[in-house]
């Protein structure tokens, strides 16, 4: 169930995209409270880097775990896989 709105808890959203097996990025976990704070901490335990708007992640916490990202999504994550990138970019160069 989504937080109420007046004293919303943490929202997570772990997306995966794995061309040419991935027609679009996925949701692969997602979840409010608890749950997002053991998503984040896999994500930092495993060096995957953290995309934080809040918008954003309640907008993709509304899809269904394990659906493809449908194209009205496409723009919002095209930011986050050029963020993500980038991230990449700047840790290689460490």
């Amino acid at each position: 169930m989504p937080p109420h709105k007046d004293n919303p808890p943490q929202t997570a959203v772990a997306l995966r995209y794995r061309p040419p097996e991935d027609t679009a990025p996925r949701v692969v976990a997602s979840g409010y409270g608890e749950i997002a704070k053991r998503i984040l901490e896999l994500a930092k335990q495993h060096d995957i880097p953290i995309y934080e708007e809040p918008a954003v992640v309640e907008a993709l916490a509304r899809l269904e775990v394990g659906t493809e990202i449908p194209p009205e999504f496409y723009q919002i994550v095209a930011e986050i896989l050029a963020f993500v990138y980038s991230m990449d970019q700047k840790w290689a160069s460490r």
